[in-house]
């Protein structure tokens, strides 16, 4: 693999180290910042678990699932949320970025609206639908939570790029929660687009 990915990411993310090493959290995070506390969870899966096709292209009123995070060491002034699949061909595909979460104890519910959010590898500024090919093993897609030190002052619609620009150097915790999905090949996805 071209970027390899250090142990303690191997040991955060279930599954094969293939990718990982692309992921946000390689660039951004370190062992240290992993054991700082922060936690990340959602109500609609398991670390490890599968997500649900009401969050997926499988359905067309799919939203974003759940999440709800504590532990943020104390001097954090903002949490930014980045979710990738490291699994496709190429570089991981990035399906949602957040910022603009206070930096304590907090949630989004399911569907709602973050404050602000960046593109998408679609170009778009919304929660990105897992839809991997048809009878292909079972991706993962990274929630990856990163407690910063300082205020992101990017705006809404600014590129993964641009907001791993702001986070470098200022991430003081981080922590992961994948969710893995496979289409059963009994439903088409509604939608045509091939990123997954």
């Amino acid at each position: 693999m071209p970027n390899p990915a250090p142990a303690w990411l191997n040991a955060a993310i279930p599954g094969p180290a293939d990718g990982l090493g692309a992921l946000a959290m390689a660039g951004l995070a370190d062992e240290r910042a992993m054991g700082r506390g922060l936690s990340l969870k959602s109500a609609a899966f398991a670390n490890g678990g599968e997500l649900d096709p009401s969050f997926t292209a499988t359905e067309e009123d799919a939203v974003a699932p759940p999440l709800e995070w504590a532990g943020p060491p104390p001097g954090t002034q903002e949490l930014v949320l980045v979710v990738q699949s490291p699994d496709g061909e190429g570089a991981p595909v990035t399906h949602w970025i957040v910022w603009g979460l206070p930096g304590q104890k907090g949630q989004l519910l399911e569907g709602e609206a973050p404050p602000r959010v960046g593109k998408n590898s679609a170009g778009n500024s919304e929660w990105m639908l897992p839809n991997p090919p048809a009878g292909a093993a079972p991706r993962r897609y990274v929630f990856q939570l990163f407690a910063l030190d300082l205020p992101i002052t990017l705006m809404p619609g600014a590129t993964l790029d641009e907001l791993l620009d702001s986070c470098r150097g200022h991430v003081m915790a981080a922590t992961a929660l994948t969710a893995t999905f496979a289409h059963d090949g009994e439903d088409e996805a509604w939608d045509d687009e091939e990123l997954d």
